[in-house]
Protein backbone atom coordinates (compact mmCIF):
# COMPACT_ATOMS: atom_id res chain seq x y z
CA UNK A 1 0.00 0.00 0.00
CA UNK A 2 1.45 3.32 -1.31
CA UNK A 3 0.93 6.36 0.73
CA UNK A 4 2.48 9.74 2.37
CA UNK A 5 4.08 9.10 5.37
CA UNK A 6 1.98 11.07 7.60
CA UNK A 7 -1.12 9.53 6.22
CA UNK A 8 -3.30 7.17 8.89
CA UNK A 9 -3.22 4.24 6.35
CA UNK A 10 0.00 3.00 7.02
CA UNK A 11 3.43 2.59 8.91
CA UNK A 12 6.69 2.70 8.09
CA UNK A 13 8.00 -0.65 7.74
CA UNK A 14 11.46 0.56 8.69
CA UNK A 15 10.16 1.94 12.30
CA UNK A 16 9.02 -1.46 13.38
CA UNK A 17 11.97 -2.77 12.51
CA UNK A 18 13.80 -0.25 14.37
CA UNK A 19 11.98 -0.97 17.45
CA UNK A 20 11.93 -4.56 16.81
CA UNK A 21 15.54 -3.67 17.41
CA UNK A 22 15.86 -2.43 20.61
CA UNK A 23 13.09 -4.57 22.37
CA UNK A 24 15.16 -7.65 20.88
CA UNK A 25 18.16 -5.71 22.75
CA UNK A 26 16.23 -5.62 26.18
CA UNK A 27 14.68 -9.29 25.74
CA UNK A 28 18.21 -10.04 25.09
CA UNK A 29 19.74 -8.92 28.39
CA UNK A 30 16.55 -9.94 30.17
CA UNK A 31 17.27 -13.64 28.87
CA UNK A 32 20.67 -13.36 30.49
CA UNK A 33 19.03 -11.54 33.33
CA UNK A 34 16.78 -14.71 33.82
CA UNK A 35 19.80 -17.17 33.16
CA UNK A 36 22.00 -15.96 35.36
CA UNK A 37 19.27 -14.79 38.47
CA UNK A 38 16.74 -15.94 40.56
CA UNK A 39 14.62 -18.15 37.92
CA UNK A 40 17.11 -20.48 37.12
CA UNK A 41 19.05 -20.20 40.49
CA UNK A 42 19.19 -23.52 43.09
CA UNK A 43 19.51 -23.90 46.41
CA UNK A 44 22.70 -25.57 48.12
CA UNK A 45 20.14 -28.67 48.78
CA UNK A 46 18.56 -28.72 45.43
CA UNK A 47 15.42 -26.91 45.44
CA UNK A 48 14.49 -24.14 42.86
CA UNK A 49 15.39 -20.64 44.78
CA UNK A 50 12.56 -19.45 42.92
CA UNK A 51 9.65 -21.45 44.61
CA UNK A 52 11.72 -20.75 47.79
CA UNK A 53 11.55 -17.00 47.26
CA UNK A 54 9.37 -14.88 48.57
CA UNK A 55 6.54 -12.32 46.40
CA UNK A 56 9.24 -9.68 46.76
CA UNK A 57 12.05 -11.27 45.92
CA UNK A 58 10.44 -12.45 43.12
CA UNK A 59 8.93 -8.98 41.91
CA UNK A 60 12.18 -7.46 42.69
CA UNK A 61 14.59 -9.81 40.95
CA UNK A 62 16.30 -7.87 37.92
CA UNK A 63 14.85 -9.76 34.83
CA UNK A 64 11.14 -9.62 36.34
CA UNK A 65 11.73 -5.99 36.44
CA UNK A 66 13.16 -5.55 33.08
CA UNK A 67 10.66 -7.55 31.54
CA UNK A 68 7.82 -5.80 33.28
CA UNK A 69 8.99 -3.22 31.73
CA UNK A 70 9.10 -4.58 27.96
CA UNK A 71 5.62 -5.97 28.74
CA UNK A 72 4.53 -2.38 29.20
CA UNK A 73 6.36 -1.26 26.26
CA UNK A 74 4.13 -4.25 24.33
CA UNK A 75 0.73 -2.48 25.86
CA UNK A 76 2.15 0.71 25.09
CA UNK A 77 2.57 0.20 21.33
CA UNK A 78 -0.76 -2.22 21.07
CA UNK A 79 -2.63 0.32 23.02
CA UNK A 80 -1.18 4.00 21.22
CA UNK A 81 1.42 2.83 18.51
CA UNK A 82 2.48 6.17 17.71
CA UNK A 83 3.01 7.78 20.90
CA UNK A 84 5.33 4.56 22.27
CA UNK A 85 8.44 5.47 22.88
CA UNK A 86 10.82 3.94 19.85
CA UNK A 87 7.88 4.94 17.54
CA UNK A 88 8.60 8.48 18.39
CA UNK A 89 12.20 8.11 19.03
CA UNK A 90 12.19 6.46 15.28
CA UNK A 91 9.68 9.46 13.85
CA UNK A 92 11.53 12.74 15.16
CA UNK A 93 15.14 11.21 14.98
CA UNK A 94 15.33 8.16 12.94
CA UNK A 95 12.98 8.97 9.73
CA UNK A 96 13.97 12.38 8.73
CA UNK A 97 17.16 11.53 7.77
CA UNK A 98 15.77 8.45 5.76
CA UNK A 99 13.39 10.31 3.43
CA UNK A 100 9.66 8.26 2.76
CA UNK A 101 9.42 5.02 2.77
CA UNK A 102 8.51 3.37 -0.58
CA UNK A 103 5.42 1.27 0.56
CA UNK A 104 3.51 2.02 4.29
CA UNK A 105 2.06 -1.38 5.56
CA UNK A 106 -1.33 -2.10 7.44
CA UNK A 107 -0.97 -1.56 10.65
CA UNK A 108 -3.41 -3.99 12.35
CA UNK A 109 -0.90 -6.84 11.84
CA UNK A 110 1.72 -5.04 13.60
CA UNK A 111 -0.42 -4.12 16.43
CA UNK A 112 -1.41 -7.63 17.01
CA UNK A 113 2.36 -8.48 17.28
CA UNK A 114 2.43 -5.94 19.92
CA UNK A 115 -0.53 -7.48 21.68
CA UNK A 116 0.93 -11.21 21.30
CA UNK A 117 4.32 -9.82 22.90
CA UNK A 118 2.76 -8.80 25.51
CA UNK A 119 0.76 -11.64 26.00
CA UNK A 120 4.43 -14.10 25.89
CA UNK A 121 5.88 -11.82 28.29
CA UNK A 122 3.08 -11.55 30.43
CA UNK A 123 2.88 -15.20 30.67
CA UNK A 124 6.70 -15.39 31.64
CA UNK A 125 5.17 -12.91 34.21
CA UNK A 126 2.95 -14.74 36.04
CA UNK A 127 4.48 -17.66 36.02
CA UNK A 128 7.54 -16.15 37.81
CA UNK A 129 5.17 -14.33 40.63
CA UNK A 130 3.79 -17.91 40.88
CA UNK A 131 7.50 -19.26 41.57
CA UNK A 132 7.75 -21.52 38.53
CA UNK A 133 11.34 -21.88 37.18
CA UNK A 134 12.44 -21.00 34.01
CA UNK A 135 9.48 -19.47 32.87
CA UNK A 136 10.48 -15.85 32.81
CA UNK A 137 13.51 -16.98 30.27
CA UNK A 138 12.17 -18.78 28.50
CA UNK A 139 9.05 -15.98 28.02
CA UNK A 140 11.75 -13.64 27.32
CA UNK A 141 13.63 -16.10 24.63
CA UNK A 142 10.55 -16.77 22.84
CA UNK A 143 9.85 -12.66 22.48
CA UNK A 144 13.56 -12.20 22.10
CA UNK A 145 13.31 -14.77 18.98
CA UNK A 146 9.94 -12.75 17.32
CA UNK A 147 11.86 -9.47 17.98
CA UNK A 148 15.11 -10.58 16.66
CA UNK A 149 13.37 -12.38 13.35
CA UNK A 150 11.43 -9.02 13.03
CA UNK A 151 14.38 -6.48 13.37
CA UNK A 152 16.89 -8.51 11.14
CA UNK A 153 15.17 -9.80 8.48
CA UNK A 154 11.69 -8.33 8.70
CA UNK A 155 9.56 -11.42 9.39
CA UNK A 156 7.33 -10.53 11.41
CA UNK A 157 5.99 -13.73 13.39
CA UNK A 158 2.91 -12.32 15.10
CA UNK A 159 1.66 -9.82 11.67
CA UNK A 160 2.20 -13.76 9.85
CA UNK A 161 -0.12 -15.38 12.76
CA UNK A 162 -2.27 -12.08 12.20
CA UNK A 163 -2.83 -12.70 8.25
CA UNK A 164 -3.48 -16.69 9.16
CA UNK A 165 -6.06 -15.59 11.60
CA UNK A 166 -7.94 -13.10 9.08
CA UNK A 167 -7.43 -15.60 6.18
CA UNK A 168 -9.73 -18.08 8.30
CA UNK A 169 -12.13 -15.15 9.29
CA UNK A 170 -10.85 -15.22 13.34
CA UNK A 171 -9.62 -11.34 12.89
CA UNK A 172 -9.51 -8.47 10.54
CA UNK A 173 -13.39 -8.86 9.48
CA UNK A 174 -15.06 -5.55 9.32
CA UNK A 175 -18.89 -6.41 10.14
CA UNK A 176 -21.17 -4.68 7.76
CA UNK A 177 -24.42 -3.55 9.28
CA UNK A 178 -27.47 -5.09 7.71
CA UNK A 179 -30.96 -3.77 7.75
Amino acid sequence: MSASPDSLEGVDPRGLRFAAGITSLLLLVDVFLGLTGLSAERNPDGSWALAEASLTERVLDPAFLLLLATALLFLWGCVSPRTAPWSVVYRKIVQPRLGAPAELEDPRPPRFAQGLGFFVVGVGLVLQLLGVPWALPIAAAAAFVAAFLNAAFGLCLGCQLYLVLQRVGIVGRRRVATV
